[in-house]
């Protein structure tokens, strides 16, 4: 239950959680999805899971919580050997390649991970292997020989990932073989219409083999009373739908093994040649990486995963939602000694400029490409992706867009606040705090609503709401702004030095109450700023309730920008990578022509193809894409339009040989009679080239 105040001239409201209505845990475990080590993280991955995990584990922190927060790579499963194939090295030569990078990216881009493990470490096989035999020993598989997809040519059973084909259920040609994204239906591969490997693009056939199943429709009471009924109020819509609709469609057993020789084999007499599906041991990493962090602080992990005071929320994007909300709790309620997740705060999906982020095209924003080509800017990054995170529907990253909240918020909002305090305080008092004097009723209500923040901003993290959260740190930066507006201290210092000091005192606290709110959300900023109001650290219950945050007489640093405007041509060159990617996909994608109608030879010999030199261009008037061309031929010079305007200027063409077909009709084009055609192709990047000899030969010389 909430308690709301409006106060003064403010609109901020003070929530108060009733104590007797309010489950404090002990402790919290958060976990972040595990990334999958076929590739460096990109800002879909940032606005779905990280930023949002980093944002309340840092806030749980500040608010004195004993914290986990624990995540690790995701090594195993058929992409990373068919990448491995590909680039002839091993499996393990993949995971470690990119274990490394996104770890190192995590660390540069602040995400404080208590524990970053991996699924190829001995504690995660161990585990694993562990959580596997207790549930086999509790006889809660079913082991079934059934008939799977088998790739002949590539000689392997195909897992669900690696089969693609028109879901049944809503007709999507691009569905894979466990689930469809257009739809949201979790699908077995078998289920497909019209499947198809993507190994080698056969049709698969099918082929016996015996695996271990999950039955996961025995749990389906257990299911709708502990999420339908018991989470209706509290996960969020796009969550509690998606699990109600998989619950109503009616769950079925699930393997849990598969046919491959990457991962963790099946610890059983007859598991020989097989591996865990990768489904099941990836979840079972959050435990693992546990056990290695506890080991690591001399703690017990126990109580992070099987004790009742335990808090459990899991951070993931909205495809893994039926992994953590219905396989993973059927799981531990199978085992029988874990907790269950409290919150399960799923994000939709976040586009780039309109499309739908692909890592195969290379359309996406990789985060060690933007730590490169944004250094010391990690936060910006980090609060545009909070301020349109994809929260409630899918959201559209623009570059734009993060340029304006850079320019119009960070800098002009925010910085500019702390600007203004920090070089007047330093202009009037050498940079010593000043001594309030009588407060007016303004101050008063000022520093009242300042100490609401806290709750106001909890609030909102409590209830998974960032997007929300982030704009209430800045209204606090604009509740300064207004305030030194209102007040003009830079005026009244020639007339009310008593008045002046009592303003910049009020607008200090606001500052050192950014410095303290910011850290979940804007971590590198928070540490600039408490390093020039050289201030010690203050909790977050402390904004609320110390009387003073900087007390007077305490000596502040000198200032600096804590953020820097970003200029449209540092946008232009990000886009203009974008524009290069989207060149290349459609040169990659583009399908050739068909082969043209059989012609004879001497069909052929009517063409009469020379080798010419340009003599003179320019550009047709009012039009974009021609040029008039002065072609020496070697029988003569002519005059020839050609299309190539927006891809070559007139200098760049004067004195080039080309391939001319010098027996074509003449044509009139926009009133310019054209006497031949220049031969023309394209690069598979999309780029225009001629045809023409690679050693300089005399204008004039036929081509046959």
């Amino acid at each position: 239950m909430y308690i709301f105040f409006q106060y003064g001239l403010q609109n901020v409201y003070f929530c108060s959680l009733l104590k007797n209505e309010f489950r404090m845990p002990k402790r919290y475990t958060i976990t972040a999805a595990l990334p999958y080590t076929n590739g460096p993280i990109h800002i879909g991955h940032l606005a779905g899971v990280y930023v949002p995990a980093d944002i309340y584990a840092r806030y749980k922190r500040l608010t004195g919580n004993d914290v986990a927060f624990i995540c690790g790579s995701d090594e195993h499963g058929v992409p990373i050997t068919i990448k491995a194939k590909k680039e002839g090295v091993s499996p393990q030569d993949i995971v470690d390649k990119y274990h490394a990078i996104i770890k190192k990216s995590f660390e540069d881009f602040g995400i404080t991970f208590d524990n970053y493990s991996r699924t190829s470490a001995k504690i995660h096989h161990d585990t694993a292997s562990e959580f596997f035999k207790t549930l086999y020993d509790k006889h809660e598989f079913l082991e079934e020989v059934t008939a799977q997809l088998y790739d002949e040519e590539a000689n392997q059973f195909l897992a669900d990932r690696f089969v693609t084909g028109t879901c049944p259920k809503c007709g999507n040609e691009e569905a894979y073989g466990d689930q469809c994204e257009n739809c949201g239906s979790s699908l077995n591969a078998t289920d497909l219409i019209n499947p198809k490997s993507a190994i080698t693009g056969n049709v698969p056939t099918l082929k016996e083999t015996k695996h271990w199943f999950l039955p996961l429709n025995k749990y389906e009471d257990f299911l709708k009373d502990w999420i339908l009924k018991g989470h209706k109020n509290d996960w969020k819509p796009n969550v509690y739908g998606q699990v109600k609709s998989w619950i109503d469609d009616g769950l079925r057993p699930r393997a849990v093994t598969r046919d491959l020789d990457w991962g963790i084999p099946v610890p059983v007499s007859g598991g020989e040649g097989k591996v865990l599906y990768v489904w099941f041991d990836a979840p079972i990493g959050y435990i693992s990486a546990t056990k290695e962090w506890a080991a690591k602080e001399g703690k017990d992990w126990e109580p992070y995963w099987k004790d009742g005071n335990t808090k459990l929320v899991h951070f993931i994007g909205k495809d893994n939602i039926v992994f953590h909300c219905i396989i993973f709790p059927s799981m531990l309620k199978a085992e029988g000694s874990y907790i269950l997740p409290d919150n399960v705060p799923a994000n939709e999906f976040l586009n780039l400029e309109g499309n739908k982020l692909s890592t195969s095209k290379n359309w996406a924003v990789w985060l060690p490409d933007y730590l490169e080509d944004f250094p010391n800017q990690q936060d910006v990054l980090r609060y545009a992706l909070t301020a349109n995170a994809p929260e409630s529907k899918d959201n559209d990253f623009t570059w734009k867009d993060f340029q304006a909240r850079n320019n119009n918020e960070l800098v002009a909002i925010f910085g500019n606040f702390i600007n203004r305090v920090v070089v007047l305080t330093n202009k009037y008092y050498d940079g010593v705090t000043p001594e309030a004097s009588e407060l007016s009723q303004v101050d008063e209500e000022t520093l009242a609503a300042v100490k609401a923040y806290p709750s106001v901003i909890e609030s909102s993290i409590e209830r998974y709401r960032f997007r929300e959260a982030s704009q209430e740190l800045i209204n606090l930066a604009r509740l300064g702004n207004k305030y030194l507006a209102d007040e003009e201290p830079w005026k009244l210092i020639k007339t009310d030095e008593a008045r002046t000091k009592t303003i910049m005192f009020v607008a200090l606290q606001i500052a050192s109450a950014l410095a303290t709110l910011s850290e979940p959300f804007l971590p590198f900023t928070s540490d600039k700023l408490k390093k020039i109001l050289n201030a010690t650290d203050n909790s977050w219950h402390d904004v609320s309730s110390k009387i003073t945050l900087l007390a007077s007489g305490h000596q502040i640093g000198k200032g600096e920008l804590l953020f820097s405007k970003i200029e449209d041509q540092t946008i232009q060159e990000q886009l203009d990578k974008l524009e290069a990617s989207k060149k290349a996909n459609e040169a990659a994608n583009k399908t050739l022509e068909p082969q043209k109608d059989i012609i004879t030879f001497e069909d052929f010999t009517k063409l009469d193809m020379r080798v010419g030199t340009i003599l003179e261009a320019e550009k047709m008037p009012k039009t974009k894409k021609l040029l008039i061309l002065k072609v020496d031929t070697g029988i003569d010079t002519r005059t020839i339009v050609s299309g190539i305007a927006e891809s070559f200027t007139p200098e760049e063409v004067i004195g080039k040989q080309v391939t001319v077909l010098v027996n074509l009709a003449p044509r009139k084009l926009r009133g310019v009679e054209s006497e031949g055609m220049i031969l023309m192709t394209e690069t598979s990047e999309g780029e225009l080239v001629f045809v023409n000899p690679d050693t300089t030969v005399n204008s004039g010389l036929q081509i046959s």
